[in-house]
């Protein structure tokens, strides 16, 4: 290989690892800082840390089936969902304070999963679950019940931080008019 072009290829990986997001956590502290409203949470593209991966056992002859893959596990039918890491998101709503609706599938307003502040993760804000043991949760997708892993238990929002805050609105307050 020729000695000039090293440096033009360091040069090149410098300059494409630039022009890629810089992901930072989702936090408790960011979103009371910036206060978003609910339309601009709607703007910001969330980004998910860790895979999460979702489970339910198929019933009978009557079963339908989301959105994931069947497959065999200790002779059962299991219907799988997997969510990679780094699969962006979008803000659906917010039921309550602190707590997200996002969703990382296409065609489907019930296709979404819940995200809120965990100060045992430093108030980042990762996958909310009912009935957490050591190994499992039950979250609901698609008004079906599905069970996660603890693996899926610290999976939280992302954001580009620099892309965020640019899509800040900029407000101002009218000071009125009077009666000349």
């Amino acid at each position: 290989m020729n000695v000039r072009i090293i440096p033009l290829l360091g040069l090149l990986a410098i300059i494409f690892s630039s022009c890629s997001p810089t992901l930072t956590p989702f936090t408790k502290r960011l979103y009371e800082e910036n206060r978003w409203t609910t339309s601009e949470l709607k703007r910001i593209q969330f980004y998910l840390s860790d895979n999460i991966v979702m489970r339910r056992e198929l019933s009978g002859s009557k079963s339908e089936i989301v959105s994931g893959e069947i497959k065999l596990v200790n002779g059962r039918q299991v219907e799988e969902i997997v969510i990679p890491s780094g699969t962006p998101g979008i803000f659906m709503f917010s039921p309550k304070n602190n707590r997200f609706a996002i969703s990382f599938e296409e065609n489907g307003e019930e296709k979404f999963l819940m995200f809120g502040p965990n100060p045992k993760a430093n108030n980042r804000f990762v996958l909310l679950a009912s009935d957490w043991n050591r190994r499992t949760g039950k979250v609901t997708y698609a008004g079906k019940k599905y069970a996660v892993d603890s693996n899926s238990a610290f999976s939280g929002l992302m954001v580009d931080l620099q892309k965020t805050r640019q899509t800040d609105i900029n407000r101002r307050t009218a000071r009125g008019r009077t009666v000349n």
